[in-house]
């Protein structure tokens, strides 16, 4: 375990299944709780009824919790998509961080937090190589349609710069043109565009992700740079 990690220890939730035989772990999925409480969230992931869970609960002191074995398929995503892939719990890693989310006052996510998060980042991704920088998404990149977490506060820059993910440099977006077609270069980095996810919808979710200042859902010219970078950036990842 990470040396850097606060504080882990084990409170099991009985919310989780097998993996698919043969499964390779290849995606973290980050989400935000979403309640007004950590202890509230902790507890609804214990619960059975309430059928969710994650791999680990990060609380705003720093504190680590593991709620699931990472072997098993925790129940954190719901009804998602990513790269042309439905099942995302079955590949992936969830983490849940406590934030009240914008329904209960959507707030910073305190440093000793963010802190945590990265080693615990660090920690999962030493064990799971299959997990590409273009496969560390939030839970409003794989599901736009319905999801927000964990929103424009989160510090994506923060762990791009500890080699957690992906995030465009300054310096390659202001070269970049302005060109090319939102739902294609949205599709290339992972994005579904169809159905009940529309573009726009699609588009504030790369916002909330990659250009935070901005949740306009609109394909302007600065969102294009982003875009174009970012579907290099994940084109050239392993």
């Amino acid at each position: 375990m990470n040396a850097n990690l606060k504080f882990i220890a084990a409170r099991p939730s009985l919310n989780h299944g097998p993996r698919e035989p043969g499964t390779v772990i290849d995606m973290l999925v980050l989400h935000y709780t979403g309640m007004p409480t950590g202890r509230a969230a902790l507890e609804r992931m214990c619960d059975p009824a309430a059928e969710v869970s994650a791999h680990y609960l990060v609380d705003e002191d720093g504190s680590v919790l593991r709620l699931v074995a990472e072997d098993r398929r925790a129940w954190h995503a719901g009804i998602a998509w990513w790269r042309g892939h439905s099942d995302i719990n079955n590949r992936s890693i969830g983490i849940e961080i406590v934030n009240p989310g914008h329904e209960f006052g959507y707030r910073a996510f305190p440093e000793v937090q963010m802190a945590a998060v990265e080693a615990l980042c660090h920690d999962i991704l030493g064990r799971h190589h299959a997990i590409s920088p273009c496969n560390v998404v939030g839970h409003s990149d794989v599901a736009p349609w319905r999801k927000e977490d964990p929103g424009e506060l989160f510090d994506w820059p923060r762990l791009a710069a500890a080699g957690i993910g992906l995030w465009p440099d300054d310096a390659a977006v202001a070269a970049a043109t302005p060109t090319g077609d939102p739902r294609a270069l949205l599709e290339a980095i992972g994005y579904r565009v169809d159905g009940e996810c529309s573009l726009e919808r699609a588009l504030v979710a790369f916002q909330r992700h990659f250009r935070p200042s901005d949740l306009s859902g609109r394909a302007d010219d600065d969102t294009l740079r982003r875009l174009n970078v970012v579907q290099t950036l994940a084109r050239r990842a392993p």
